[in-house]
Formats: C-alpha cells, structure tokens, sequence
C-alpha cells in the first residue's frame, strides 16, 4: 500500500511545535498590548495629560485673547507634526472659545463642527462622521476643547498585529536553527544505536553491550537489554522444552513400535490380546502425554483468553463429575466444599486446568480407598482453591521441584508425564496468584493452596 503523506518526524515536529509556540507568543503580546491600552484608558488617557498641560498654561495668562490666541497656535502647530495616542500626526482637533463670548480657535478640519462635552471628563461625540473622544476644561476665561479620533480595540489589535508580526517572522529562523541543528545532532546517538542493533544477526539475543553518553538514552538501552535477556530465557525454555517432550515422547513411540511388532508376530489369541493390551495403553499415555504439551503450550502463549462472567463453583462440580468414574474405579471419595454459587470474571479454561489437574494427579497417585477434598471460596477480588488428599503424599525434599517440567521425583513407574503440576503452576501464573504446597487431610498427603486474582 501507498502512503499518501510521508512518515512524520521530530524535526517536524519540533517544527510545528516552534510555529505554534510563535504564534502562542504573538497572541500573548497582542492581549498583553490590548490590556496595556484599556489600563491606560482606564488611569490617564493622554488627550486628558494634554489638557490638563493646556489648561495650566493658560491659568498663568493674564486676561488676555491674544496671548491665548498666541498660545493655542503654538499648540496647533506642534501637535500637526506629533500623534496623540495611537492616532496618525496632526489628529487633535483643539476648539478655544471665551466663556461667555464667541469662538477664538478652531482647527481647521472642524469646520462648522462643535465640540461640546463634560468638563475634566472624557466623552464620545461624532465628528464629521467619525466618532471622537472630546475632553473639556476651564482655563480662566477660556473654554478649552480637545479631541482625537475614537481607538477601538479592535484597531489597536489589527495595528499592533502587524507591527509585532515582522519581529517574530525574524526572530522565528533564527531560533528554528539551533534548535533543528540540536535534535538533528540529538538524534544521532539514536541512529548508531538503531545500526549497531540492525547489524546484529538474526539469532543474536546477546545484550547490546553500549553505555550511551545520554542520559535519554538510558532507559531505552536497558528496556532493551531486559528484553533481550527475557527472550534469552524464552528460547532457552523453549529448547530445553522442546529436548524434553522429544526425549518423553520416544519411550511410548518406541513402545508402541514394540507392541505393533509383537502383535504382528503373535501366534495364538493370548498372546495378540497381551500385545493388544499393552498397545493401547502405550498409545493412551502418548495422547495423554500430547494433551499435556498441548495445555502447556497454550499456557505459555503471551495473549491470554479475555476474562468472562462464570459460575465458579458449578465449575468446579463439572470436573469433579467428571472425575468420578475413575475415582470410582480405584474406591477414592471425593468431596466439594463451596457455596451453591459462586460468579466471578476469570480465565475459564486456565482455572479449568488448574482443577483437572489437580483432581487428576490426587486419584492417580493417591492410594486405594483415599480421600479427596476440593475446597473453594471466594471474595470479591480473589478465590481461594484448595485439593487436599490424605494419600501418600509429596516427601518434603521434593516439594520444591514437583512443579517442573517433566519432574516426577520418586514416581518415575507412574504413568503419568510429569506435566500437570507444571500446567498448573502456569496457569497459577496467568491468573495473577499464587500456589502453596504443604500436607494434606490431617497431616497425611498432599494439600495445594490457591489464591487467584477476579477480574474487576
């Protein structure tokens, strides 16, 4: 398949990363400007600074229109070639009037305007279409007005928008470099750990053996590291498994390879009934011993069985029933102490071995006329699992091993693998919990203690 887009990058990354934090930047001055300009309107506008600066020069005038009129000119003049606020130069208008008498001054864009308002206040008037800010003050016998076209926030955020914007647009390569050049010169200690990991061959699960100079680098390297050496043990388990079912499964191969053989050769009905006899009970242990590998196999598998809403003690009545028969067989009792129901979210078929084989393993190698006693309970986060037999039970020295693979102690003439308790122990491990071996029904036999964790 195609892809359309290209793979995405840090230095891409970093990239869009910077232009947002530019443009983050950029939207901060604007409202920290915008806020500047109402605080600003808020304490002291400047048209009020320059009327009260005009109204302190006329008080020192003597009652004079001349010298007023003189001084207002000046003012005019001045303020032609300077900006009021944020206003272009030449944007105050100044109106002069004699209280009581006729008008002294006016600009000259007023025209037959008249500029009224508030003294010592600031107020909005139209002027000549346009709204205006128009301050008023009493100067001796004069009437002072002054007014400036009206600033809005949205003009002062589109005015300040484009004067901020050249600066950021120069300073954003000259950040943008010494940073791409540092991640690119960032990254290349992670570009010769990638080549030194791809040279590797295939089957090398040896460590990676480097000590990166970067402390970034470090936990990658270890993580790493721990994977490796876990697929070490993985593979080693799985050799060591693999030698071992091989070396298991060659005694009843061969011993069925025998019996075909003498059943093939016999001369009489006793002798192909014995041959008969003992063929199938070879075949019976090499299925059962493929079973066996079968359940381990699918106990070891990383992806476990999603846990589901069951009946834990009908669960536990099944295998019993099931295991009746042969109980039967060999005159062994058993017996389940649980609740009538007990529901709780678990692994099914995981708790379900666990319980066959353990039931299994008491009635094969427990004694004739045995006792059998599967224990179950529950709490809302965890159910505990107890098989106990007064039968000859696990000798201490052995206690400790008894869940190995293939491991049967002082049972070897026994017919079984030397998987279940091993399919157990995995499953135990799958479920979250834990399993204790201690002895039995009044201190005889052999007692299995479980504690498995509930899916919430």
């Amino acid at each position: 398949m195609t892809r359309i887009w290209p793979r995405r990058s840090i230095l891409q990354r970093v990239f869009f990363a910077l232009v947002l934090a530019f443009v983050l930047v950029w939207a901060a001055l604007l409202a920290y400007i915008y806020l500047e300009f109402r605080q600003a309107l808020a304490v002291d506008q400047g048209l009020k600074r320059v009327g009260r600066a005009l109204t302190a020069a006329f008080s020192e005038l003597q009652d004079d229109d001349a010298q007023a009129l003189l001084l207002i000119r000046a003012t005019a003049t001045e303020y032609s070639m300077l900006r009021l606020s944020g206003n272009p130069d030449g944007s105050l208008l100044i109106q002069l009037d004699r209280r009581g008498g006729g008008r002294l001054f006016a600009s000259p864009r007023l025209g037959a305007q008249v500029l009224a308002g508030e003294a010592q206040r600031v107020i909005d008037q139209p002027v000549n279409g346009r709204n205006h800010w128009v301050y008023r003050s009493e100067a001796g016998p004069w009437t002072l007005h002054l007014a400036e076209p009206e600033i809005t926030g949205t003009w002062v955020l589109e005015r300040n928008a484009r004067r901020v914007l050249p600066y950021l647009l120069l300073a954003f390569p000259i950040v943008l470099l010494p940073i791409w050049l540092a991640v690119k010169h960032g990254l290349r200690p992670l570009r010769r750990l990638a080549d030194r990991i791809a040279a590797r061959g295939g089957t090398d699960l040896s460590p990676i053996g480097i000590d990166p100079r970067y402390t970034e680098l470090q936990p990658l390297v270890t993580a790493i590291d721990d994977l490796l050496q876990q697929l070490r043990g993985k593979v080693a388990r799985e050799r060591a498994f693999v030698h071992d079912a091989a070396h298991e499964l060659r005694t009843p191969m061969a011993v069925i390879a025998a019996q075909a053989h003498a059943l093939a050769g016999a001369t009489s009905a006793e002798e192909r009934a014995e041959a008969q006899a003992h063929l199938e009970q070879a075949i019976e242990r090499a299925s059962h011993l493929t079973q066996q590998l079968l359940a381990l196999a699918a106990l070891d598998e990383a992806q476990h069985q999603e846990p589901r809403q069951a009946d834990v003690a009908q669960l536990a009545r099944r295998v019993l029933a099931q295991a009746t028969p042969q109980a039967m067989a060999r005159g062994i009792e058993l017996s389940l102490d649980a609740p009538d129901t007990l529901r709780a979210r678990i692994d099914i078929p995981a708790l379900q071995s666990i319980l066959e084989n353990l039931v299994s393993n008491a009635i094969r190698y427990g004694s004739d006329g045995t006792h059998v006693v599967v224990t179950l309970a529950g709490t809302t986060n965890q159910i505990t699992l107890s098989v106990e037999d007064d039968g000859p039970g696990i000798p201490e020295e052995h206690r400790d091993r008894v869940f190995e693979r293939f491991y049967r102690g002082t049972l070897d003439g026994a017919s079984g693998s030397g998987l279940g308790l091993a399919i157990v122990r995995q499953a135990v491990i799958r479920m979250r919990g834990q399993i204790a071996l201690t002895a039995g029904l009044r201190q005889r036999g052999a007692g299995f203690h479980l504690r498995l964790q509930v899916s919430s």
